[in-house]
């Protein structure tokens, strides 16, 4: 989940990053009770193993959820992603790859850059640069020409 705080903070979007627990009471609830109020628009979550920390985020808030399978020794996160995807109608959670918390964050911003076209000129120069930066290591493995 570290990938995810550093994304979010090399865009300038993340405001609160906190560890919590999937307890349904307890300060991970009144974190979520109050985030609307604190401007939190949207949350990214870590489920490891059977933890569902994800859908007690999601049964609590109307904000979007993005839920990130933690690789476990069991599974190999399978049983984390199964945590998260599982969820009962009407209660959705935007599910990334086992281990993707960088993908999470990029999906965080997404959602926030609808409605911040600042953000949405960050996320748009990471993206060029990223293509850049694919485009530039295909060239140098690429053989040389031979005539």
């Amino acid at each position: 989940m570290e990938e995810a705080v550093e994304l979010l903070g090399r865009s300038r979007s993340v405001r609160d990053a906190r560890h919590l627990r999937p307890s349904g009471s307890g300060p991970a609830v009144s974190v979520r009770s109050r985030a609307e109020r604190r401007g939190v628009r949207v949350f990214i979550a870590g489920a490891g193993g059977a933890a569902h920390l994800p859908g007690v985020v999601a049964a609590k808030t109307l904000l979007p959820v993005v839920g990130v399978p933690i690789p476990t020794q069991v599974a190999g996160g399978l049983d984390s992603l199964l945590s998260i995807v599982q969820m009962p109608k009407g209660i959705p959670v935007a599910t990334v790859a086992i281990g993707g918390a960088e993908n999470a964050a990029l999906l965080a911003v997404e959602i926030l850059a609808l409605s911040d076209p600042a953000l949405r000129d960050r996320l748009k120069a990471f993206r060029d640069a990223q293509t850049r930066s694919i485009e530039d290591d295909e060239i140098e493995r690429r053989p040389p020409r031979t005539t």
